[in-house]
């Protein structure tokens, strides 16, 4: 009985010892329990990590909120349109990179805008511009191009003229001119001095009865604008004007296209093209306007040989308004119905030739 006692006592300790080392259900949700598995244990693993109480600082200590601050001007903000605006103005108004030849800074006239150089490339361009004697700073040459005829008279022309010459490496033209056709030639043309437009009128003013200024309103091609410019000089004007804006300007083809006359009349630059007008219409010049509707034909008009300012527009868009009525009388030339208007220069001549007869008729 002692024994058998003893054998179940050992069989209940044993049975124990099983429940305890995790033998049986018992002993299995108890190692769960202890060790984090099951419900029980997960809830008392994440309550026994928090690290103080699950409230708020109330606003004050580190961990305050702190305000976004005022809202930022449109301009700063990024993505609104007038940030991209402000962007782009900056942009533009930001100095650009001036490009160099043979160490000498200078832009090309692809990009040029305002007062700056203007470079004229290839053989031909550059041999006409030489030989029609426009003013340049130097004359760059190609390291290793193939020498012909046109290279030799451009080398002659510039020697005789007196114009510097550089060489440079064609890589150099390249970047310089955006890729444009140089033939390892580039002459570089520093930008047209404009004389004011109160000193052409004191210049016609001091003609007396043969002060005479041409006016151009809207002429936006160079080679009308030499063309001009040339028979103003040959019919004895003051000056030419031109406007600031909405115009061509004395580039190196517009010179060459006036044959050397550029340098022998003034031209000027009038800010406001209407304010000008009436300033040489107060001081003692007569405002004719060249216009194709107008009612008075050239013949009819008797004030010819007066002291007056021929203003000339584009063809086909003719005076703007604001011009046109600034000028005191408008005139058309007289021509048969088969031709309906004529080339801005080409008029322009016309009416000068005429003008110069009246005055040496009267």
């Amino acid at each position: 009985m002692a024994a058998g006692r003893s054998v179940d006592s050992s069989g209940a300790a044993g049975g124990a010892k099983k429940s305890i080392a995790g033998g049986g259900a018992g002993g299995r949700a108890g190692k769960r329990s202890v060790a984090g598995g099951g419900a029980g244990g997960r809830a008392g693993k994440a309550v026994s990590h928090r690290k103080g109480a699950p409230v708020g600082s109330g606003g004050y200590g580190k961990k305050r909120l702190e305000g976004r601050g005022p809202t930022p001007p449109a301009e700063d903000r990024t993505g609104h349109p007038k940030a991209r605006a402000k962007a782009r103005a900056e942009k533009a108004a930001a100095p650009k990179p001036v490009a160099k030849i043979a160490g000498i800074p200078v832009r090309s006239s692809r990009t040029a805008k305002g007062e700056t150089d203007e470079v004229i490339v290839g053989r031909n361009p550059v041999v006409e511009v030489l030989r029609a004697k426009v003013p340049a700073k130097f004359l760059v040459v190609a390291l290793g191009m193939d020498y012909d005829d046109r290279v030799d008279e451009a080398l002659r022309l510039a020697t005789r003229l007196d114009i510097p010459i550089r060489e440079a490496q064609r890589h150099e033209l390249d970047r310089v001119t955006s890729g444009a056709v140089h033939q390892g030639l580039a002459l570089v043309v520093p930008p047209y001095e404009y004389a004011n437009p109160a000193d052409v009128l004191a210049a016609a003013v001091e003609a007396g009865v043969d002060g005479l200024i041409v006016a151009l309103d809207g002429i936006t091609d160079p080679h009308n604008l030499g063309a001009i410019v040339r028979s103003a000089a040959a019919f004895g004007a003051q000056g030419v004007v031109v406007p600031e804006r909405r115009s061509a300007s004395m580039t190196a083809t517009a010179w060459k296209t006036s044959a050397g006359a550029a340098a022998r009349i003034p031209v000027s630059r009038a800010t406001n093209m209407t304010r000008t007008l009436k300033s040489y219409a107060a001081g003692g010049l007569l405002v004719v306007g060249l216009e194709g509707a107008a009612e008075t034909s050239l013949d009819e008009f008797a004030d010819a040989a007066e002291p007056l300012v021929l203003v000339v527009g584009a063809e086909g868009k003719g005076l703007s308004r604001l011009v046109s009525e600034a000028c005191d009388v408008l005139v058309r030339i007289p021509m048969s119905g088969a031709v309906e208007s004529l080339n801005a220069s080409v008029a322009t001549a016309v009416v000068l030739a005429e003008i110069a007869r009246r005055r040496r008729t009267r």
